[in-house]
């Protein structure tokens, strides 16, 4: 397999997550415009956009010549049948590239994904530096045991390398690249309160995050915000560029401190840019002033991971959280006009029937009807600390048993911490959501009626129709 020495050209697979409208694979437009700015031809493979079968794939790489191909994905059952699948394809082609897997579901078991896939090399954390470096030493013949960050095959074993460094100033990496994605395809999706006429897509206000819940599989330690005003600048751009008037910060955390979170309004409260946004916030910092400054910047959701409304099972996740917090967050949220997402798993350590009733309590009591919320067992993901405690319990053997016999579905239990029986905690789990899903869908019912209403006995001329919503 030869590599040219400058200019390669490049396959990034934006695959198809069986869905209507795809978020934006932000992570995969930050790596493109890396490759971009070092000197690569960079194309996207928009399967996500056709829903082109993965037979399309092998077509399109015997059809054109390529010198790298890759994908990313994060360790959810579907994205790891996803991956084998695109792998299968790749591996088929007449031409096949040099084949790069990376992101979160490969990340932390690398010689793992490497048998599986058959894939030359994992970029393994974060994949900027990583996929340049890999394909300037490709390009000059030199071994791959120095490209930090990188686990590579090579005649028949798998070579782990050391981990990279963090790439300490986001802003310093190249802008994604926008160009290349169908943009006009992403910003379609919708988000609570999103008007019909906003255009969405996601923005990245920073990496990482300063806590650490024992559920959580991301490897890289601490938080490392971008520049408020390079935020700004970002959504100008895709304002002026593509119609952007909603913005979803991707990112684990924009609420990650009182400080921050203020720098970040403040920004977008100087710039006057009129555009609406959500994000991933903490309960901790959930101020009354802190989140009226948020709603005065244009925020209308936070996304908030509750996880439990007990306690000792929030003491036994790390979740530096308590249930008496979430609830005067939760209110105080609600008070300042934003809409909350309430984030429950059941399953965990601690976990008991009586625990998942008072979380069920909890979001009934706090359902503003913005977003349809059930409960899922908690999955202990490869490279999250549940997973080594599963392991060190043997109620999981490894990499293997995870993603082959226990994580068959997100909503199915995969490990049982608790002391009940798989068969109890499904049957549980169908009440409180049946609980959950009658409640949302009451209160739209209630919605409707009072349109209804507003139409035939007060003539509302701003009646547009009988919409699904």
């Amino acid at each position: 397999m030869s590599f040219p020495r400058s200019g390669a050209r490049i396959l990034l697979v934006a695959y198809d997550n069986d869905m209507y409208i795809h978020f934006f694979p932000l992570s995969l437009a930050y790596v493109a415009a890396a490759l971009e700015r070092a000197g690569h031809e960079v194309e996207i493979y928009s399967q996500d956009l056709h829903h082109h079968p993965d037979s399309h794939l092998t077509e399109y790489l015997d059809q054109r010549r390529f010198d790298l191909v890759g994908v990313g994905v994060i360790g959810g059952y579907y994205q790891y049948r996803k991956l084998l699948a695109i792998s299968e394809a790749v591996n088929r082609s007449r031409q096949r590239p040099f084949f790069v897997i990376g992101g979160h579901g490969p990340s932390p078991e690398p010689e793992y994904f490497l048998r599986k896939t058959k894939a030359d090399a994992v970029v393994v954390g974060e994949g900027e530096e990583t996929v340049v470096e890999l394909c300037s030493a490709l390009a000059a013949g030199r071994p791959l045991d120095a490209v930090a960050g990188l686990a590579f095959s090579e005649d028949g074993r798998v070579r782990v390398n050391k981990r990279r460094e963090l790439i300490r100033d986001v802003d310093s990496i190249a802008r994604p690249a926008y160009a290349k994605f169908p943009i006009q395809y992403y910003r379609l999706e919708r988000g609570a309160h999103i008007r019909n006429s906003d255009f969405f897509l996601s923005v990245l206000s920073g990496r990482g995050c300063p806590f650490k819940c024992t559920f959580c599989y991301r490897m890289d330690k601490g938080f490392r915000p971008r520049d408020p005003q390079a935020i700004v600048e970002e959504i100008r751009f895709l304002k002026e560029a593509y119609g952007i008037t909603y913005v979803s910060f991707a990112d684990e955390l924009l609420m990650a401190s009182v400080a921050r979170t203020e720098a970040v309004c403040k920004a977008l409260l100087d710039a006057r840019l009129g555009v609406r946004w959500r994000c991933c916030g903490r309960l901790n910092f959930a101020r009354p002033d802190l989140l009226g400054l948020m709603k005065r910047a244009g925020c209308v959701f936070i996304n908030y991971g509750i996880e439990s409304m007990d306690d000792a099972v929030l003491r036994n996740m790390n979740k530096a959280l308590t249930a008496a917090q979430a609830v005067k967050g939760v209110d105080a949220t609600l008070k300042a006009g934003i809409s909350p997402g309430l984030n429950i798993i059941f399953g965990n350590i601690g976990d008991t029937l009586a625990t998942l009733e008072k979380s069920v309590d909890f979001l009934l009591k706090y359902d503003d009807g913005a977003q349809l919320r059930t409960i899922r067992p908690v999955t202990p993901y490869p490279g999250s600390p549940l997973y080594d405690d599963a392991i060190g319990k043997g109620l999981l053997k490894d990499c293997e048993d995870f993603y082959e016999r226990k994580h068959v579905n997100s909503d199915l239990v995969s490990v049982n911490f608790t002391g009940l029986t798989d068969d109890q905690i499904h049957a549980a789990l169908f009440k409180a959501n049946r609980r959950l899903i009658d409640n949302y869908f009451r209160a739209k019912r209630r919605l409707m009626a009072e349109e209804m209403r507003s139409l035939y006995f007060d003539r509302s001329t701003t009646f547009r129709g009988f919409r699904q919503k």
